[in-house]
């Protein structure tokens, strides 16, 4: 059972009969993303003592699943169509915008077809159709079609299905139990399929899932990461509090942008972005994440249901120009992933070291990058990173725009 703590924006589904019982201290809080996703059938079986410890000012109206217009409603997300006009604009291949945008072939070419259509995909890149217009083609043409059954035949069994197949399990042998053991068994070998399909789906992605090419030509990609590295004194608080290491890494050079906040807020990821391209001088092609267990890189990727924040990221990349890329490509002979950023900084800068306060560890991680990460002989390239971005990749960057990204607060 899902006893873990939940933090903000990573909250899994608690599905009806998954938690029957939580007991005190296993959820200490319950965020408002993570709250709004527990269904009222297992909300209904939080121990009361447990419940206690769910943090007042997230207290919110407990709902079920969504609906299938909700779904369908996610699916014709209109920034996301918005992003593909624009990606079409910029000369990128439809299987690559479908890849780009976490969308089927076979639907990425049924919304180019109907923006075409209504004369809507050609133009400026960076005057782009209006969202409502969009709306309007798009429903007109592709009107919501609603599944025809909402509840699996096998719910019922929900519990047993998901106690084997954390054993491995798979959905056959879990059928065939079933059917032996379950006297009034009665869905089908597609049904119990289609179930732990959806239970494989729902499991969180692993960092070691997410690979990046090691050979990307200059200026063509950027790795993000965003990690916690523990406590730092804050001088205008005046007391300790929980830090996060922001950290980009070039994939040509390997050379880096590091800092150190108090917070995983939007303006503050979307503020790193901008220090990192005016440290650098200019911008990548294209940005994907090294490591998603952070929650803001899972919504800003759009691997978590935080619109306001995927919509902020959007319109970021359509400022410098660069693309958003969730999803790695996976070639068949995967030569390794490139070092994880967050972990090198906290092995190589953040154990050794103790700090006064941020101030400190943000100077001195400055030239730590600098002198010590930069000048390194990358065990990968075998060449020093700073040098090969002075060199090569800073005037393969992006130009930087002339009018500065108006922050919205």
């Amino acid at each position: 059972s899902y006893t873990r703590r939940s933090c903000d924006g990573a909250g899994y589904w608690i599905h009806i009969g998954v938690a029957k019982r939580i007991h005190p201290g296993a959820a200490k809080r319950i965020h408002l993303r993570a709250a709004n996703r527990i269904h009222p059938g297992a909300a209904s079986r939080i121990h009361p003592r447990a419940a206690n410890w769910i943090h007042v000012i997230e207290v919110v109206t407990l709902r079920g699943h969504p609906t299938a217009e909700e779904k369908m409603r996610r699916k014709l997300d209109m920034h996301r169509l918005q992003e593909l006009v624009r990606l079409h604009r910029l000369g990128t291949s439809a299987r690559e915008t479908a890849r780009l945008l976490t969308m089927g072939r076979n639907q990425e070419r049924q919304y180019r077809q109907v923006l075409t259509e209504a004369g809507l995909l050609e133009g400026d890149a960076d005057e782009l159709p209006a969202l409502d217009k969009l709306r309007t083609v798009v429903e007109k043409k592709l009107p919501p079609k609603l599944p025809q059954q909402q509840v699996s035949d096998a719910e019922k069994w929900s519990e047993q299905i998901k106690a084997m197949r954390a054993k491995g399990a798979r959905a056959k042998a879990i059928y065939d139990t079933l059917r032996q053991e379950e006297g009034d068994f009665g869905a089908s070998l597609w049904s119990v399929k289609r179930f732990v399909r959806q239970l494989d789906k729902a499991e969180p992605v692993q960092a070691e899932d997410v690979v990046i090419r090691v050979d990307s030509e200059p200026g063509e990609v950027a790795q993000v990461d965003f990690g916690y590295v523990g406590k730092l004194y804050d001088p205008e608080a005046g007391q300790l509090r929980k830090a996060w290491v922001f950290v980009m890494v070039l994939g040509h050079s390997r050379h880096q942008f590091c800092r150190v906040v108090f917070d995983q807020r939007v303006e503050t990821w979307l503020k790193l972005h901008v220090a990192a391209f005016e440290a650098w001088g200019g911008a990548p092609r294209v940005v994907r994440p090294d490591n998603l267990k952070a929650a803001v890189v899972r919504c800003a990727f759009g691997l978590h249901e935080d619109p306001a924040l995927n919509r902020s990221y959007r319109e970021l990349a359509r400022h410098y120009g660069f693309k958003v890329d969730p999803t790695p490509p996976r070639a068949p002979k995967k030569k390794g992933k490139v070092e994880s950023g967050v972990k090198y900084v906290k092995t190589n800068f953040f154990q050794p070291r103790d700090f006064t306060d941020i101030s400190d560890a943000n100077g001195r991680l400055a030239v730590w990058v600098r002198d010590t990460a930069g000048m390194r002989t990358h065990g990968t390239t075998g060449k020093q990173p700073r040098v090969v971005f002075d060199s090569v990749e800073r005037e393969a960057l992006g130009a930087l725009p002339a009018v500065p990204f108006a922050f919205v607060e």
